[in-house]
Parts: C-alpha cells; sequence; structure tokens
C-alpha cells in the first residue's frame, strides 16, 4: 500500500502544500511538520522543497526571506492570487476525481463483480 500512496501523493502533494499555505505563510520545515501532523508521515522533507521549489518558479507563491536564529535566513512562503487560482483549480479537479471514484467504487459493492475474475467466464 505504501507505493499506491506514494504514486497518489506525486499527483496530489502540490495542491495539498498549496492548501497549507492557504491557511498561513509557512517555510519548508513548517509545511513538512504540518503533513506528518496530518497523517503523511512518510513525506521527506526534501520533498516537500522541491515542491517549493516548483510552485515558486510557477509564480503561485511570494517569498520573504526572514532572519533565523539557527542559521541562514529562512524562506516564508505564501499564497499569492495566481496561488489562489490554481488552489480553486486543483479543488475542482479533486472533487470531480474523487466523485468519479466514488461511483465507481458504490458500483463495483453494489453488483459485487470483479473484473479480473469476471473475465475468466468464458475460459
Amino acid at each position: 500500500m505504501a507505493s499506491q500512496m506514494t504514486e497518489m501523493l506525486k499527483g496530489t502533494l502540490e495542491g495539498i502544500v498549496l492548501a497549507i499555505l492557504a491557511e498561513r505563510s509557512a517555510y519548508g520545515y513548517e509545511i513538512t511538520t504540518r503533513l506528518r501532523d496530518e497523517g503523511f508521515t512518510d513525506i521527506a522533507e526534501g520533498t516537500i522543497y522541491a515542491v517549493l521549489v516548483r510552485i515558486e518558479q510557477r509564480g503561485l507563491v511570494d517569498v520573504e526571506k526572514v532572519p533565523s536564529e539557527k542559521g541562514p535566513p529562512r524562506k516564508v512562503f505564501s499564497l499569492n492570487p495566481q496561488g489562489r487560482d490554481q488552489l480553486d483549480e486543483f479543488w475542482g479537479t479533486w472533487s470531480f476525481l474523487a466523485d468519479r471514484i466514488e461511483r465507481l467504487r458504490h458500483t463495483h459493492r453494489t453488483t459485487g463483480t470483479n473484473r479480473t475474475t469476471d473475465t475468466n467466464e468464458g475460459a
């Protein structure tokens, strides 16, 4: 199940990070901690930084360097209007996909069919 979770997260992690930033500005470690608190325990901090670099390059966030007590300044990310638009699009797509997946799951439960075993009927 872990590999399936990893694959599914690849396509949604950007939207998840945007959703966290919609709540408040944050730096990479804060975002990673929040994700772990929400149960995403296998996400590496480096993965989040790669997402942050990508959304910064796409112009979806504003970045401010804030002094740190320990080490170099931290980059604090804030969702900007383009990021909010992208997040709205993400939620629309998510709703569409979740609805279709639930329909399929419901149909599967209702009919009680399993396509992998039904294909052997003619054998």
